[in-house]
């Protein structure tokens, strides 16, 4: 049984970076691999990692002081309130709802990471044609690294 006040992502994967906390993107993920790095059951995993990273900069709030706020117990929604409470500048919802489906969308970038992104599918699963953004690869890795067969 997955328990996600304390999870173990050295057993499953953390939470799919499309579901949304607060209209963000990434959150419940950020969440996740934030208590299990707390607990030491991060696995694989890092934290913080260039995705967080785009977190932590739009919202302005330095990735040691969530880690200490997470460290306390508080819930998603007692940590979304501390990240509304702490963001800088403020951001309205128009702001988290137009990061989110960026960041949703977002692509390899350059061509090194195009090169490093066409290596991690052709690992993967090479007869993939649909995996097209940072999310979808993400997902996929998920999947196979914890048994699924693409």
């Amino acid at each position: 049984m997955i328990t996600y006040s304390t999870p173990d992502l050295t057993q499953h994967p953390p939470r799919s970076p499309r579901v949304r906390l607060g209209g963000y993107v990434h959150l419940p993920r950020l969440l996740d691999k934030a208590r299990a790095f707390a607990t030491g059951k991060i696995g694989e995993y890092v934290y913080p990692c260039p995705l967080d990273k785009r977190f932590f900069s739009f919202v302005g709030i330095d990735p040691d002081a969530f880690l200490a706020a997470v460290k306390t117990g508080k819930s998603d929604v007692e940590m979304l309130a501390w990240v509304i409470d702490h963001t800088q500048p403020p951001r309205a919802p128009w702001e988290i709802v137009a990061w989110s489906h960026w960041l949703e969308n977002l692509g390899p970038g350059d061509a090194k990471r195009h090169a490093g992104f066409a290596e991690a599918i052709g690992e993967l699963s090479p007869g993939r044609e649909d995996i097209r953004t940072n999310f979808d690869r993400l997902e996929l890795d998920d999947y196979v690294s914890f048994g699924g067969r693409a």
